[in-house]
């Protein structure tokens, strides 16, 4: 199926590693052209050197996209790179794990920083742009945690709810101009992070198809899929809703 996304310009954030990386690679193979970025300049610079050495379009920004001025970096170098900007993806790394009853208010004002205000800022850069084209794709990783909050997640799944309903509220206002907005919630995936948080003892996910749910979500097909959080968790959550 041809996605549509050849000629496309995506941003994605936190994208030098895990399942932003691995969207990153999806996007290219499919012939948008790519904005990496990353805290680490070195492991951006592989990524982009990946992409392109695969054949694909890459840029790299180094930026914290816990930082106020990274989103609208990332959506600047695009513009100045490319030309245009089509898709933006909404992403950065989990806060540390901490249950919920002992989260502190600066863990938790520092995970709504990092996985709330980092992925509405990038979306709001790019709106005017995707505004001009009358036609655009936001996605928002997040996590499985937002339906079924489990055990030390706790700042990550409070932040990531908050998304959950920018993103609807989002879809709404946005409906009639072109512009999807839709969240996907992954659950465990063979990355760093999910070692990290113990995720090795459990069946996991394997990135690159992580990466084509997300580019089938930014698609000319997927036109008319709005407002959705798109569950990839291998049947991990419970609930029906």
């Amino acid at each position: 199926m041809d996605l549509g996304l050849r000629g496309r310009v995506a941003v994605i954030g936190a994208s030098s590693k895990g399942l932003g990386r691995a969207t990153a690679d999806v996007m290219a193979t499919e012939g948008a052209s790519v904005v990496v970025n990353g805290r680490s300049a070195d492991a951006v610079q592989g990524a982009v050197d990946a992409i392109r050495a695969a054949g694909g379009e890459a840029i790299g920004v180094t930026g914290d996209m816990s930082e106020p001025a990274t989103p609208e970096a990332l959506v600047s170098r695009a513009i100045e790179t490319f030309g245009r900007l089509d898709i933006v993806v909404g992403n950065n790394g989990g806060p540390a794990p901490v249950r919920v009853l002992d989260a502190t208010d600066d863990a938790m004002s520092a995970a709504f920083e990092a996985n709330t205000l980092g992925s509405i800022r990038l979306a709001r850069a790019a709106l005017p742009h995707l505004r001009a084209n009358g036609w655009g794709r936001i996605c928002m990783i997040t996590s499985s945690a937002v339906r079924q909050p489990a055990g030390t997640l706790s700042t990550s799944a409070m932040a990531r709810s908050a998304l959950w309903s920018w993103s609807k509220m989002a879809a709404v206002e946005l409906a009639s101009e072109g512009i999807t907005v839709n969240l996907i919630c992954p659950g465990g995936h063979a990355t760093e992070r999910m070692l990290q948080v113990g995720g090795a003892d459990r069946r996991l996910g394997d990135a690159g198809d992580f990466g084509k749910a997300v580019a089938f979500l930014c698609s000319q097909p997927a036109a008319f899929v709005s407002g959705i959080a798109f569950g990839i968790d291998g049947g991990a959550v419970s609930g029906m809703l």
